[in-house]
């Protein structure tokens, strides 16, 4: 049975997209199957596996609306061994189209129970909110990675979203369990980055992933040629970091 994996983090760019396709990436070339669902609207991590966002006319939308099956909105990629569901702008929507209905946090569980078997990881890469769809994810996950870039403000409105995993684990998922937190956009250079480090380390000891992401030229680029780092790259910094995460999490999962 697969793993159902969260990126989320309702803090804006710390590398939710960016992990969730390089890991999605990498444990594909580790030869595990994996699903990435695209949960955001801005559908970045869609457009950054090659889709063509503005063609996509199945996707987490009408998943979460159920109006059509999760298999019937899977597509491949260019990626060995991932498929994708991918987001279009129109996800937006959802947000309010699912207000009046019952059960709304567990749209996206119900619709993901029959694919599940289909995949070794089901990868979900949530919006920069903690909305109904982010809620969604929750709900559908065994676990959340937690990215958390290594600047100023890491740690602002961590504590929030820790509240939110708890009051999830409590009323609708008590299996949801924290993967680990992911400390990305590192820079060993600044000292600043070297003290977000100690300071998470510190707080959340084991709950951290021994692997760093440090900030990559080749990373920022890959996106802009639908590719993940992985087929940008193989050899730069950022591809070695995700292929580490990739080992790390199959180690902690064996």
């Amino acid at each position: 049975m697969g793993k159902i994996i969260a990126i989320a983090n309702q803090k804006g760019g710390v590398g939710k997209t960016t992990t969730s396709v390089n890991l999605a990436a990498s444990l594909g070339v580790l030869e595990k199957k994996v699903l990435l669902i695209d949960a955001d609207p801005q559908a970045n991590a869609s457009s950054g596996l090659g889709v063509d966002v503005d063609a996509v006319e199945l996707g987490t939308y009408q998943v979460l609306e159920h109006t059509i099956s999760a298999k019937e909105a899977i597509v491949s990629t260019t990626s060995p061994n991932v498929d994708l569901i991918p987001a279009h702008i129109d996800l937006v929507a959802i947000e309010i189209e699912l207000v009046d209905k019952q059960n709304r946090e567990y749209m996206l569980q119900k619709s993901i129970m029959d694919i599940k078997d289909d995949y070794d990881y089901i990868l979900i890469d949530c919006a920069p909110s903690l909305g109904l769809i982010t809620l969604n994810s929750l709900v559908a996950a065994d676990s959340v990675i937690i990215p958390i870039q290594c600047e100023y403000f890491a740690l602002e409105g961590l504590g929030k979203l820790l509240n939110t995993i708890k009051s999830v684990q409590k009323i609708h998922n008590p299996n949801l369990d924290i993967e680990g937190l992911l400390l990305t956009m590192f820079d060993s250079r600044l000292r600043l980055s070297n003290q977000v480090v100690d300071e998470v380390r510190k707080h959340f000891s084991s709950m951290v992933f021994d692997t760093i992401i440090r900030r990559n030229t080749r990373l920022g680029e890959a996106p802009s040629y639908g590719e993940s780092i992985i087929a940008y790259d193989a050899t730069s910094k950022g591809a070695v970091n995700y292929l580490n995460l990739a080992q790390e999490l199959l180690k902690k999962n064996a």
